[in-house]
């Protein structure tokens, strides 16, 4: 039998809406993000989860807890699953970043491995961290891990496990807040296979594509 990880990305925040560039800075979901997440709930909860993992920020840490509440399982959490650090462009907008720093942002949202912000984290980096806390938390007795985390983040966890050039990496599209991905292995094919991806609900905004998600 296979494995199935879900990749849900948090509930909406004010700076998703603002376009922010979020990072590790710790924004609490806003009345709708707080909505999103207990709607998207029971569908998760149809997935019979195993175990729940989240980033320690609070906005994921606020969405993880909704399926909990209704799955009566624990959080477990680990600052693996963070978003990526911003360096200096951390609580600007992407207006901001594009007119102070256009050429290094830029490049940055077409897939380079330079650290976000000048000082902040490549994607290699985040990759490795937060693909090392999956591997933690995913052991034998797992079926189902629900992977509460931020949409930067799980592009590159999707990128590194679906085994995909780092330069093809942005060609996954964004997730919207409070949907999902899910990636299987046991198919056909070595390895993870992605079956579903920015699930959840009727089609949402994107929000925060230039804000670390």
């Amino acid at each position: 039998m296979g494995q199935r990880i879900i990749l849900w990305r948090h509930g909406q925040t004010d700076w998703n809406i603002e376009n922010r560039f979020q990072g590790h800075s710790d924004i609490p979901l806003n009345e709708e993000g707080h909505r999103q997440a207990r709607t998207a709930a029971p569908l998760l909860k149809n997935l019979s989860p195993d175990r729940i993992i989240s980033s320690d920020l609070i906005r994921a840490q606020q969405t993880a807890q909704a399926l909990a509440d209704i799955c009566h399982l624990p959080v477990s959490i680990d600052a693996g699953l963070r978003e990526t650090h911003g360096g200096k462009w951390e609580g600007k907008t992407g207006a901001q970043n594009r007119e102070e720093d256009f050429e290094r942002f830029v490049h940055w949202l077409d897939g380079d491995d330079e650290p976000a912000g000048e000082t902040g984290e490549k994607r290699s980096f985040i990759a490795q961290r937060a693909v090392s806390a999956i591997e933690r938390a995913l052991d034998n007795s797992i079926r189902t891990l629900i992977v509460v985390t931020h949409g930067g983040t799980a592009r590159c966890i999707l990128g590194k496990m679906l085994g995909m050039p780092m330069n093809q990496w942005s060609a996954l599209g964004g997730l919207s807040n409070a949907s999902w991905s899910i990636i299987e292995n046991g198919h056909h094919r070595d390895g993870w296979v992605l079956v579903e991806h920015n699930s959840g609900s009727l089609p949402e905004p994107i929000y925060g594509e230039e804000s670390g998600a």
